[in-house]
C-alpha cells in the first residue's frame, strides 16, 4: 500500500477550513493531496497567490501535491506543455492530466526540468498509456489516478476497474483511486453531491470498508479522500487500519477459549494456494497448536457467509484450521464459529486471493 490522500477545494472553502483539514489528516498518517484547477476561473497571479500558500503549508507537513488540470486549463492560462514553470510556481509537485494529448506531449512532459510528476487518467481502458509508453517517457515522474464519479449510477464498475488498473501494474507504474465520505454535507469540484467514489459499489458504504476493498482487489496503491470534508471519525478509520493487507473487523463469539482468540488475532493468516468455492482456509494454527484439545463449544446447523470457524478436535488432524466460510453450507457438527466479519465487509472475502494475507480484529 502507498499513501492515503485528501482532496481540497481551495475556490469553495476559506483558507481556515483548508489548512485545519490538512493538520487533522496529517496527525491521522496521510501524505498526498489531489488540488483541483479544472473549476477555478482566476488569472496566473491570482491562482498562484490562492494557491501557494496552502501547497507550501501543506508540503512543510509532508504532503505530495497534484494539481488536476487539462489541455483546456493549459488554453485558458496561455500554459504550453512544454513549460510547466507555473505549476512549480505554485509550489505543486505534479499535475494530473484529466484530459490528455496524443502521447508524444505527455513522454516530453516527463522529463520536465521542474522534476513535477505527470499524472494521467486511468479510467479510460484505451492504448492511451501505451502510446505514451511507446514514446519512452521518463517512468519515475509518470503516475496514474483514477477519476472519482460525483452522478449516481455513473461509476466504473469493478471489471473495468481491474483492466484499466492492469494497465498500469504491468508497467510498474504508481496508481491512486477515489473512496468517498458519507457525511452528509460534503461537496467536491462539482455542484452534484451524490459522493465521490471511483467504484459505483463504494458509493453507499462506510469509507474504511471502501479503503479496505481496494487493499483487497492489490491494484492500487495510492487510496485517496474525493470530498471535503469527511468526519474525524472517518479519518481516524483510515489512519488507524491496516494498509499492507485486509484487517476484517469481526463480531466475536461471547463463548470464545483463550487459544482460538489467540489464533484469531495474533495470528497473521493468509489463504491456501489451492482454493476452495467453500471456504477460505488459513492451515497454519493447527500445525503451531497441533496436541491441543479444541472443545467443541458452537457449532450450528448451518454455517453461513461471513462465518469464521476454527476446527474442534472431533475434526482429527483439522484441528485448530481458521476458515472463512465463503458460501452458506451444512456444519458437519465439528466445526465451531468462533466470529462473524462485520456485515458491511462480508462482501470484500470475495476478493481474497491464493496465498494473500489477512488479519481480524474485535468490532468496536
Amino acid at each position: 500500500m502507498g499513501k492515503l490522500g485528501i482532496s481540497i477545494y481551495p475556490d469553495k472553502s476559506s483558507e481556515k477550513e483548508v489548512y485545519d483539514y490538512i493538520d487533522k489528516a496529517a496527525k491521522q498518517g496521510f501524505s498526498r493531496i489531489f488540488s483541483c484547477l479544472l473549476s477555478v476561473n482566476e488569472s496566473k497571479e491570482n491562482i498562484i497567490k490562492r494557491f501557494k500558500g496552502i501547497n507550501e503549508y501543506a508540503k512543510s507537513k509532508g504532503f505530495e501535491i497534484i494539481l488536476d488540470v487539462a489541455p483546456s486549463v493549459f488554453n485558458d492560462l496561455g500554459i504550453d506543455y512544454k513549460d510547466l514553470s507555473f505549476f512549480k510556481e505554485t509550489s505543486a509537485d505534479g499535475i494530473r492530466l484529466d484530459v490528455g494529448y496524443t502521447g508524444n506531449e505527455e513522454s516530453l512532459m516527463t522529463f520536465n526540468p521542474q522534476d513535477l510528476k505527470i499524472e494521467i487518467n486511468m479510467s479510460q481502458d484505451v492504448h492511451y498509456l501505451n502510446t505514451i509508453m511507446d514514446y519512452r517517457p521518463k517512468k519515475d515522474n509518470l503516475i496514474g489516478c483514477h477519476n472519482f464519479y460525483p452522478h449516481r449510477y455513473s461509476g466504473l464498475t469493478l471489471e473495468h476497474f481491474f483492466k484499466c488498473s492492469e494497465r498500469f501494474n504491468r508497467n510498474g507504474l504508481r496508481t491512486a483511486a477515489f473512496v468517498t465520505s458519507q457525511n452528509k454535507n460534503t461537496f467536491g469540484p462539482w455542484p452534484v453531491t451524490d459522493g465521490l467514489p471511483t467504484l459505483e459499489i463504494h458509493r453507499n458504504l462506510p469509507i474504511d470498508v471502501q479503503a479496505k476493498h481496494m487493499i483487497a482487489l492489490d491494484c492500487i496503491n495510492d487510496i485517496i479522500i474525493s470530498n471535503c470534508y469527511p468526519t474525524d471519525d472517518e479519518l481516524d478509520a483510515l489512519g488507524s487500519m491496516r494498509k499492507d493487507l485486509v484487517e476484517f473487523d469481526i463480531v466475536l463469539n461471547e463463548n470464545t477459549p483463550e487459544i482460538e482468540k489467540k489464533i484469531l488475532f495474533e495470528e497473521l493468516h493468509f489463504n491456501r494456494g489451492d482454493v476452495s468455492e467453500y471456504m477460505i482456509r488459513s492451515t497454519q494454527p493447527r500445525v503451531k497448536y497441533s496436541g491441543h484439545k479444541f472443545e467443541l463449544f458452537n457449532a450450528p446447523e448451518m454455517l453461513r457467509k461471513g462465518d469464521i470457524v476454527i476446527e474442534s478436535s472431533e475434526y482429527g488432524h483439522y484441528a485448530g484450521e481458521l476458515q472463512i466460510v465463503l458460501s452458506d453450507m451444512k456444519n458437519s457438527g465439528k466445526s465451531n464459529v468462533v466470529g462473524k466479519i462485520r456485515e458491511e465487509e462480508i462482501f470484500i472475502i470475495d476478493y481474497i486471493k491464493p496465498w494473500q494475507k489477512f488479519r481480524f480484529k474485535e468490532s468496536k
